[in-house]
């Protein structure tokens, strides 16, 4: 079996250039089903490039990008690649501040239901099932009822990972999830990302080395647009390289 055939997201040879800039030169990377993997890298480095390239948002002038196995992804916009089972979560959170929490998921669910089921809170038990062990997973049970305006910076990084997995994704892309947090908002969110992995792959990009660790991940790091070192932390934390370009500023 090939490598491309037998993983969720593959990438080989990408290129992206933007008026002679060139923000990715030959990325290759290899996702298997059913892995969470940490990108790091200095600014500029692509990573935010990389994610608008598997989105569907940037078409790459050369490479392959294929979702489970054989999907082309560079021939589909972003709408049908968010259908496909492909979605991202932006560093900011956008979430409906005057809704509850639990209508905030509701409102994000891909189940069928109708306008009047959704408005009158008359939602199935199947569906209300979901909503529960999404709000379980993401910490937020006991803030069910509360407006999302009132969550804390936190909460509503977790409401937004909570709204992207009611859309049931193969993939998730989460994008510096733990800026802006508390050091105890940082370390449960580890947490909550690791429940999420057992049964979605997750790709997380971020700056926060401890949080980093905390996820127990392979680490691809990215320089100038291509795949500088992989592997585990202390791994590509000890090359020198990584240190030179990244670790040691």
């Amino acid at each position: 079996m090939d490598v491309a055939s037998g993983s969720l997201l593959y990438l080989d040879g990408v290129s992206v250039s933007f008026d002679g800039y060139k923000a990715l030169r030959g990325l290759s990377l290899t996702l298997a089903p059913g892995e969470m993997r940490a990108i790091i890298g200095p600014n500029g480095a692509g990573k935010t490039t990389m994610m608008d390239v598997i989105t569907g948002k940037t078409r790459p002038d050369s490479g392959d990008v294929l979702f489970g196995g054989s999907t082309d992804l560079t021939k589909l916009d972003e709408a049908t690649i968010a259908e496909l089972g492909i979605g991202r979560k932006f560093q900011k959170p956008t979430v409906f501040e005057s809704h509850t929490v639990d209508d905030n998921i509701l409102l994000a669910l891909k189940a069928p239901r109708s306008a009047l089921a959704t408005l009158f809170g008359k939602a199935p038990a199947s569906t209300r099932s979901r909503i529960d062990h999404i709000l379980e997973t993401t910490r937020l049970k006991d803030h069910r009822h509360r407006l999302a305006a009132d969550l804390s910076h936190g909460q509503k990084q977790w409401l937004e990972i909570g709204m992207l997995l009611a859309q049931d994704p193969k993939l998730l892309l989460v994008d510096e999830p733990v800026a802006g947090m508390t050091d105890a908002e940082t370390a449960q969110t580890a947490e909550l990302l690791r429940a999420i992995a057992v049964d979605h792959s997750v790709v997380v990009v971020e700056h926060d080395m401890t949080f980093v660790r905390d996820l127990g991940v392979k680490v691809t790091v990215l320089h100038e647009g291509s795949v500088l070192a992989e592997g585990p932390l202390d791994v590509v934390s000890a090359d020198p390289r990584v240190i030179e370009v990244y670790l040691g500023r």
